[in-house]
């Protein structure tokens, strides 16, 4: 019997590298969410640190100039924190596209890998049955050379 043949396994490779690139795609993805929530909370910890800063020097005495510079310094982190929180949103409704996109591509991916597997049970079990078929005619011919023989 010839080897076992899957017409779709150019088909399957595409398939499998496809998810191996989106794969990389969504890390990378990840990447730049987990990147976006450091810079946030590197950025917070900043303005909680002014503020106590801050709170300090107000009770101990500070200048009218003293207090517009720590005040324009908070309102500067305190917008850098909400355009990053926009950010991060953004990046984050990507990652779940390309979360969705390997979800999407490992199924296409499995249904043909079950569909080959499949495949190939059907030819070992039709190679099954032509083995059993040679050695039932290579049994029956020695049988009856046996009887012409003897």
């Amino acid at each position: 019997m010839k080897k076992f043949f899957f017409s779709l396994n150019t088909v399957l490779n595409y398939k499998e590298q496809a998810l191996e690139s989106l794969r990389g795609e969504h890390a990378r993805s990840l990447m730049k969410v987990r990147e976006c929530e450091e810079a946030i909370e590197v950025l917070e910890e900043q303005y909680r640190a002014c503020v106590d800063e801050f709170e300090e020097k107000e009770k101990t005495g500070i200048s009218i100039s003293g207090m517009k510079v720590y005040e324009s310094y908070l309102e500067g982190l305190g917008i850098r924190i909400l355009e990053n929180e926009k950010r991060l949103k953004v990046l984050q409704r990507e990652e779940e596209k390309k979360r969705d996109q390997v979800v999407e591509a490992k199924k296409e991916s499995t249904s043909i890998q079950k569909l080959k597997e499949k495949k190939q049970q059907e030819y070992r079990r039709q190679e099954q049955k032509e083995n059993e078929l040679l050695v039932e005619e290579f049994v029956s011919t020695r049988n009856a050379m046996a009887k012409l023989n003897g």
